[in-house]
């Protein structure tokens, strides 16, 4: 029993020490600081949609709120049935950058998303793709604070993280224990990186020079990925290309779920981030979620009570403690907390075994539509019990 207890210690204090020092060494660069200063360069702003009707109207406000720079406004639906196409048209009336773009039938090879940005890419004529959800709500300052970013960093390809809405108690038990996984396996948010395991990116806000897209094929290498941010991140750093993630001051803030269920459903569709890139590294990082996140503060209670070695005890005390930090550092991405945030570690270990069944998981439904993942990682429609 001793040599079990030993080597899950051990284990657990080797994946410890790559998650600190890979939240030491992250996050050294400055957020992207509020400018209004004029700019030469133009950007196309891309929304993707499908039955948006109730969330669409407050993304595209903030988006006719920009200045000149944004050229286009493209609103690129991928086949609503709901009044979509209908808001987005009556905003065309009162501005006239903005323009609906229609992206059906998605093919069977695309997920919906995948496939907004292939079109919108398509359709643009600037020259930045400025790619943001629906349920964004952008700073009126956001996109010559993009372009200054961008000036100053020399970085062609880069997302923001979001401000995030939590909707109700029991999402702020789940959400922030969601958004944990994404800082143990990358760190803190500021910086730039080629390396294809350690790229991260926000799809909520996603800014890229578009030739580098065109140049790089980096949508249509996503066509088939249903966490497609990341896949674009990992091909364009294959290619050779810096991506960065970066905190804003001039905020983008997102209400990604409507509750605690709908997270738990659909955010871990995405989380474990298994596209055709995923390989050792990245099931190296689903162990860091299990071992460095989820089982420090379970195992030292348990371990507490039935008295375990002193040196078993501290090293889930360290992790425990760690986790700690996390969350407070964390708490600058919800301007809004509900008490339940500050309790949301407990639900850690639930959010480990989801993650590790979604990444198993071959069929997935998102959108009212079914994907079957491939043996090289991509995902297929499937329709009527098959394949299309």
């Amino acid at each position: 029993m001793i040599w079990l207890i030993a080597a899950l210690a051990l284990a657990q204090g080797m994946l410890g020490v790559r998650v600190v020092m890979r939240m030491a060494v992250s996050g050294r660069d400055s957020p992207i600081t509020r400018s209004d200063q004029p700019s030469d360069a133009t950007i196309t702003l891309v929304v993707p949609v499908l039955n948006e009707e109730a969330r669409l109207p407050s993304c595209l406000d903030g988006a006719i709120a920009q200045p000149g720079e944004v050229r286009q406004i493209l609103v690129v639906d991928g086949g609503s049935t709901d009044g979509t196409r209908a808001v987005t048209r009556a905003y065309g009336e009162r501005d006239r950058r903005v323009q609906l773009v229609d992206a059906s039938p998605v093919p069977a090879n695309a997920a919906g998303k995948a496939w907004g940005l292939i079109v919108g890419l398509r359709a643009a004529t600037a020259d930045w793709l400025l790619v943001v959800d629906a349920d964004a709500r952008l700073d009126p300052a956001l996109a010559r604070s993009l372009l200054a970013h961008a000036q100053t960093r020399d970085v062609a390809v880069f997302s923001v993280a979001t401000l995030q809405n939590i909707e109700g108690a029991l999402q702020g038990l789940v959400h922030p224990a969601l958004l944990a996984t994404l800082v143990y396996r990358f760190g803190r948010p500021g910086g730039a990186t080629a390396n294809p395991s350690r790229v991260q990116a926000n799809g909520q806000c996603f800014m890229a020079q578009r030739a580098v897209l065109t140049d790089t094929g980096a949508f249509e290498a996503a066509r088939g990925s249903l966490c497609e941010d990341v896949t674009v991140a990992r091909h364009l750093a294959r290619h050779g290309v810096r991506v960065g993630f970066y905190e804003s001051d001039a905020p983008v803030r997102v209400s990604m779920y409507a509750n605690a269920g709908d997270a738990w459903r659909n955010w871990t569709r995405s989380l474990p981030m298994r596209d055709h890139h995923f390989g050792p590294l990245e099931v190296l990082g689903l162990g860091e979620i299990v071992l460095v996140q989820a089982l420090p503060l379970p195992l030292l209670a348990v371990s507490a009570m039935v008295g375990a070695p002193a040196w078993f005890l501290a090293i889930q005390a360290a992790l425990a403690a760690t986790r700690i930090g996390v969350l407070f550092g964390m708490s600058r991405a919800y301007p809004v907390r509900p008490w339940t945030y500050w309790l949301s570690p407990v639900s850690d270990l639930a959010v480990a075994w989801r993650l590790i069944q979604r990444t198993l998981q071959r069929r997935h439904r998102w959108r009212g539509r079914t994907y079957l993942r491939q043996p090289d990682g991509r995902f297929r429609l499937e329709l009527d019990g098959g394949e299309r």
